[in-house]
């Protein structure tokens, strides 16, 4: 079931795009629960986990834009209020914590003007008020279609008190230093204990290659690799140990085969 969001601070418009969603989607078959919020603050502190977010970007106070910004970041706490917006850090240990899947954001707003602001929040689409129900169509399908096809497929790990929560296709790969396992990826670090031994294992058959005892790469992230190292699209590298090329080598075309790199 898809958890979604619309904000917008002017609550008959909030309530007009609301209606679109739901009868798209009910249209659609597609069984969601649909949330309002009317400030930027009242998202913030909204103890849930969104799919897809709709967000306008003028509004009062806290504006759409910040929103996103903080939004992006890390859950935001209770002092997320318009005018005084802030996000209480956790210590460094547990800072992997906010890195929970982040929901698709659509921006519906009456303005051009942060079109390209839009970018630097990753946004998935930026569509201009008023929305005709066929764009916004087009829109929340290709949304879907991009929930859907992703695997979205996870491993619970324990850091410091918690449980997390980590989406594997976020992993660039895995590294183990002492006891340490930490995992890289596009938002940062998470780290937690586990043998490596033990998570490739657990991640057999899900597009892992261990190249080297200290390392797990997501043959996903290889953009190239030579007999020492494999290239990743987050420009590190690790290294390929001898003893293990030569089934690397098969692994990462099997692995393409499979995800539609060679015809």
């Amino acid at each position: 079931m898809l958890s979604i969001a619309v904000c917008d601070d002017e609550i008959l418009e909030c309530c007009r795009i609301s209606g679109q969603v739901k009868r798209i989607l009910q249209d659609m078959g597609i069984a969601h629960v649909l949330y309002e919020y009317h400030s930027g603050g009242e998202l913030l502190r909204a103890a849930r986990r969104f799919d897809i977010v709709l967000l306008d970007i003028l509004m009062e106070g806290l504006d759409g834009m910040r929103t996103a910004e903080l939004f992006r970041e890390e859950p935001c706490r209770e002092k997320a209020f318009p005018g005084e917006a802030s996000c209480e850090k956790k210590p460094a240990g547990e800072a992997s914590a906010g890195k929970i899947p982040r929901p698709l954001l659509i921006f519906v707003t009456a303005s051009r003007e942060y079109v390209f602001d839009a970018f630097e929040v990753e946004a998935f689409q930026y569509l201009v008020k008023p929305v005709g129900e066929g764009r916004l169509r087009r829109v929340l399908g290709r949304a879907v279609e991009k929930l859907s096809v992703s695997s979205r497929e996870f491993i619970l790990v324990s850091s410091g008190r918690r449980q997390i929560r980590l989406l594997l296709e976020d992993v660039v790969y895995f590294e183990i230093f002492g006891r340490v396992i930490h995992a890289h990826g596009g938002g940062g670090d998470t780290e937690f204990y586990e043998k490596i031994g033990v998570l490739e294992k657990k991640l057999s058959g899900k597009g892992f290659f261990r190249c080297h005892k200290s390392y797990l790469v997501n043959l996903r992230h290889v953009e190239g690799y030579s007999r020492q190292e494999a290239l990743l699209d987050n420009g590190e590298s690790v290294v390929i140990s001898k003893r293990r090329y030569e089934d690397f080598c098969q692994a990462i075309l099997a692995f393409m085969k499979k995800n539609g790199g060679i015809l």
